[in-house]
């Protein structure tokens, strides 16, 4: 007989669960000044009055692969299935700042996601997709600024004006820093890039989310609930203190802020952290920062499930784990959800399991009932009480973050890095201990080999993707390559808005290594302190 004894009965974040949040012994709820209407300050039940009465939440399935060819046919065939907006992976190569033929990308071009090197590149990627009928989120950080100039000179070509052209660059480079790893450039210029992507958009591209502040990635290196909206927040008030740092009025460029979340299996907490983080965001803008436009104050977010919950054992699992953590961030009120495919512990999704992904989402919204009235789970004492500690936990953390003089000294000093280190420590050894039990991993295995296909990249795609980098470079004038990237150059070294002239180069067919190693010579670049 198996050992069934309960683990204990607390969050990730350390909250203690009662068996029952009898009324008598938990906190009142102020509904005017925590709650409100959904669509009011402080927007803790949503940031719209009807929410998905209205409209769904976008259904943002994220995918990329080998070639840009091979990637804007996974991407016909998501928006023939019902996707209604796009989201694109790249290559590690491209994240970095790398061209395919670079010594250092050798084994990566096109594994993890499409390798994009150039205009061409991005021609093909979004061939026969109208940039103006659809919302297109990249994830790229540290050439997220490039790779943004590259959209907007596909939407040039299309002929489709900037100010039609709806999206979100990830363009989050603190968290790189504190637990990704996919930085170029010290922080100080990397931040000249973000708010150079504010002032730029705010003025040429008025409906892009010049920023999606993630906290999905805290998560996935192992913080808690808590800690998820601390730094991720505590990364956002760094960005709009730069902005207006730099002379940008703050209610000119945080309407266009946005956020990333993850959502893991603790339904409950989950659905509090997306309540608590909304309630917190809007009075930081207000009291803080002065804001006064409301969409300023409102926390728009994407989510992504949790991809480090999902196993290579009995991966049909999987499909269920998605399914509790999507439930999660609808109820708790997202904007935008891609769900993860049950095959992402073995491999980059195939076409069935992205499929399955997508129709998760669609039974949520058609068949669940959940979408049919904003903010379903307001009042639970249960749902309310966690809101509540969820956000003290968080503003304790940010107001220590603010006593070290900012998240970039935090982050220097390695205390973000080592606060989710311990708690990533912490819960394997709950895994290992039993206390945090994994289905199919360290309860309830099966002995039968897993058989499920997989997608496998082939080989032949660094090499092809390499010869016609090649050819790009033989073919554009290498006068006005050479042109843009020196006035690019002279830019960096001064203090000119960058966006103009990296659109200038990737319009001269300057790839994204070049302009990258450019930047690199006028910059230098990050070396990671260690915290251990």
């Amino acid at each position: 007989m198996a050992d069934l004894r309960r683990p204990k009965f607390e969050t990730s974040s350390g909250i203690e669960l009662p068996n029952d949040f009898d009324p008598a012994n938990t906190r009142p709820v102020d509904y005017a000044a925590d709650l409100g209407s959904p669509g009011s300050f402080p927007y803790t039940r949503g940031v719209r009055s009807s929410m998905y009465r209205g409209k769904f939440w976008t259904m943002r399935q994220y995918a990329g692969f080998a070639t840009a060819a091979e990637s804007n046919e996974r991407y016909k065939y998501l928006l023939s299935q019902g996707t209604t907006g796009l989201s694109v992976a790249f290559d590690l190569p491209t994240q970095i700042g790398l061209d395919s033929d670079d010594p250092l990308a050798l084994g990566e071009v096109g594994k993890v996601g499409v390798a994009i090197d150039s205009l061409d590149d991005m021609l093909t990627l979004f061939d026969g997709i109208p940039l103006d009928q659809v919302s297109t989120s990249m994830t790229i950080n540290a050439t997220a600024s490039t790779l943004l100039c590259l959209y907007l000179a596909v939407a040039r070509k299309q002929g489709v004006s900037f100010d039609k052209v709806g999206g979100t660059i990830q363009n989050d480079i603190l968290k790189e820093y504190i637990a990704r790893g996919t930085y170029i450039y010290p922080p100080k210029p990397s931040l000249r890039l973000i708010t150079d992507t504010f002032a730029f958009c705010a003025a040429e591209v008025p409906n892009w989310n010049t920023i999606s502040i993630s906290g999905y990635h805290i998560r996935e290196a192992g913080s808690t609930a808590a800690q998820e909206i601390a730094f991720t927040l505590a990364d956002a008030i760094c960005y709009v203190q730069a902005a207006i740092d730099v002379g940008l009025r703050v209610d000119d460029f945080a309407p266009r802020l946005s956020f990333f979340f993850n959502s893991h299996n603790n339904l409950l907490e989950e659905v509090a952290k997306f309540r608590a983080a909304r309630r917190l965001w809007a009075r930081t803008m207000k009291e803080r920062f002065g804001a006064v436009d409301p969409r300023s104050m409102m926390l728009r977010f994407h989510t992504q499930t949790a991809g480090s919950t999902l196993t290579a054992q009995q991966p049909e699992v999987n499909v269920v784990r998605t399914t509790i953590q999507a439930l999660a961030a609808v109820l708790g009120g997202t904007q935008s959800l891609h769900t993860n495919s049950m095959d992402e512990a073995l491999s980059l999704p195939t076409e069935a399991a992205a499929r399955i992904a997508l129709r998760t989402q669609q039974v949520i919204a058609h068949e669940s009932g959940i979408a049919d009235t904003a903010d379903p789970l307001a009042g639970s004492y249960a749902i309310e009480e966690l809101t509540t500690q969820l956000e003290e936990r968080a503003a304790g953390y940010i107001a220590k973050i603010d006593d070290m003089g900012g998240m970039l000294r935090a982050i220097e000093s390695g205390y973000v890095q080592r606060e989710i280190q311990d708690a990533a420590y912490n819960y394997q050894r709950a895994v290992e201990t039993e206390d945090a039990i994994v289905v199919g991993v360290n309860r309830f295995r099966s002995d039968e080999a897993e058989t499920i296909p997989i997608l496998k990249i082939d080989p032949k795609v660094e090499r092809e993707q390499v010869e016609r980098l090649k050819a790009v470079r033989a073919r554009r004038s290498a006068a006005a390559a050479e042109a843009a990237i020196a006035r690019l150059r002279e830019a960096a070294g001064g203090t000119e808005n960058l966006l103009p002239r990296i659109l200038d180069c990737v319009e001269a067919e300057v790839t994204v290594g070049e302009i990258s190693h450019c930047l690199r010579k006028v910059w230098g670049e990050y070396q990671e302190a260690v915290t251990v």
